[in-house]
């Protein structure tokens, strides 16, 4: 049990279970693969760095971003020494302490590490490879989460004309793209511009994918939100229905998604003066919420922030008055 293979198995293990949102359980398989690395290689081994990698990422899922930082730190030094300054690992590494920095709002510092990323894969595989692409889209994040949309644009489309080149016209990742370029055209408020970026990008995701997949949903959410703030709330309001049909089939009646698309809908219906509609919908999501992710989440707050909004309009001030009272409570 305490061999290189079996402490590969963890990892692999240890990796199913976090892309299944199991933190807990994943944890202690990576922390028993590090250990065993250590042991058999030493504490300056490649296969150490992996496992250090992995175990940060885990944690900076987690929210533990103070924990996280030396361990990629760690991850990259030993990468660094051991394989070159200029390995695809080490940007790979370098890329991950940049996104946990990113996170952290530290712009400076991610930026630079993003950088060196893209210029180690552009010397490994040349200008258009998709881990370039990839790169910069992360940039492009970057500079998106500052506002500094002018300086992101470009590389959104950069990393979309990259995919397209070398992972074809209908690839995952083309979609990714062309929906971080209609978000960005969104928040610039160019809405007739972002929407067919979002409905190209639905429609290589359904064919990928098929119709009732939760990347579907997130996209036609996205598609309804654009379609609301331009006032098309007719158009809008099969999207956001269906993008709730689609999360409820895959994740079940009570999870955050569906209360997310129902509060949503909700804020559509008030817009458009169905109010009892909207506080029946508001207040399914906060029962919802309430339920999955505890009673002092702030998406509770945000909830009753609405409900109490809608019933002021209503003149229901006095219930209006306790909803917004809990909500400071929550905040």
């Amino acid at each position: 049990p305490n061999s290189p293979n079996y402490a590969s198995d963890l990892l692999n293990l240890a990796r199913l279970l976090q892309d299944q949102e199991y933190y807990d359980k994943a944890k202690p398989h990576y922390e028993c693969a590090l250990k065993i690395f250590e042991e058999k290689f030493g504490p300056d081994h490649p296969k150490v760095a992996k496992a250090l990698n992995d175990l940060a990422l885990l944690l900076h899922a987690q929210g533990e971003y103070v924990k996280a930082k030396p361990l990629h730190e760690r991850a990259v030094r030993i990468r660094q020494e051991k394989l070159g300054p200029n390995h695809s690992d080490v940007a790979e590494s370098l890329k991950n302490l940049a996104g946990l920095l990113q996170d952290q709002a530290k712009y400076d510092e991610a930026k630079t590490y993003y950088e060196r990323a893209i210029q180690i894969w552009e010397k490994v595989y040349g200008h258009d490879h998709f881990q370039v692409a990839n790169g910069l889209g992360k940039l492009a994040d970057l500079f998106q989460d500052q506002g500094k949309y002018n300086q992101a644009k470009p590389l959104y489309e950069r990393a979309v004309e990259i995919g397209e080149k070398t992972l074809g016209p209908n690839h995952p990742d083309v979609a990714t793209g062309l929906n971080n370029l209609a978000l960005l055209l969104k928040a610039q408020g160019n809405y007739d511009e972002a929407k067919p970026y979002y409905e190209r990008t639905l429609r290589i995701l359904e064919q990928i994918y098929g119709l009732n997949h939760q990347a579907v949903a997130t996209v036609l959410n996205n598609l309804a939100e654009l379609l609301n703030n331009q006032g098309k709330y007719d158009e809008a309001k099969p999207f956001y229905e269906r993008a709730i049909q689609i999360w409820e089939k895959v994740y079940g009646h009570d999870h955050p998604e569906v209360a997310l698309g129902l509060s949503n809908l909700a804020g559509l219906l008030r817009k458009q003066g169905k109010y009892t509609e909207a506080e029946l919908l508001y207040r399914r999501a906060f029962a919802m919420d309430e339920k999955t992710v505890g009673l002092n989440h702030p998406t509770l707050a945000i909830h009753l922030n609405n409900l109490a909004f809608l019933l002021s309009a209503q003149g229901k001030y006095d219930e209006a008055k306790s909803s917004y009272e809990r909500a400071i409570n929550i905040w």
